[in-house]
Parts: C-alpha cells; sequence; structure tokens
C-alpha cells in the first residue's frame, strides 16, 4: 500500500502539472524523468529523491512545500497561529465545542 506521504505528493505534483498546462511527457522532459516515473509519482506509488525535488517545484511553478501541503482537502485548515489542524466551522452544531 503506498504511503500516505507519497499519495499527497502525487495528487499535488499531478494537481500543480495540470495548472501548469504540462503533460506527463512534458514535465518528464524538463526534470529527466521518465514518463512512466512521472505516473508512478502521481499515482502515489514512487517520488522523486530529495536532490531533484527542488527541480520539480521549479518545472511547476511551485515552492517545495506546496507540494506536500493539503489543498484538496478544503474542509481541514491550519491554525497560522498554532499550526494545528482542525475542521473548518461548518455553523453551530449545539456541542459547545469549536
Amino acid at each position: 500500500m503506498p504511503s500516505r506521504l507519497y499519495v499527497l505528493l502525487g495528487k499535488q505534483v499531478a494537481f500543480f502539472r495540470r495548472k501548469a498546462g504540462l503533460t506527463q511527457e512534458e514535465l518528464a522532459e524538463h526534470t529527466g524523468y521518465s514518463v512512466d516515473f512521472i505516473g508512478l509519482v502521481e499515482r502515489g506509488i514512487n517520488a522523486p529523491t530529495v536532490e531533484r525535488l527542488g527541480q520539480v517545484a521549479d518545472v511547476l511553478g511551485v515552492e517545495v512545500w506546496q507540494l506536500f501541503k493539503a489543498i484538496h482537502s478544503p474542509a481541514r485548515t491550519v491554525d497560522p497561529n498554532t499550526h494545528k489542524r482542525g475542521k473548518k466551522s461548518r455553523g453551530s452544531s449545539g456541542s459547545g465545542k469549536s
């Protein structure tokens, strides 16, 4: 079973690749990876080396940290003051907890 970190990274790479208007072939060409490897990354099965992760981020036009930020789950937020995760408030639930 793929690690959650690989799956998150893969989703982010695919998201930012599409946002940049790149195909898997183009991303592979610009990073020196094979198209097959890019596919494995996007499926969360493999990951770029730490040394080359910066190159992937540069090609995608993002910072490395953005490849690890879960932007696909809008129901979760990170409090910038405490850096702790919590669920977004969806109105009062009557429980008195926030």
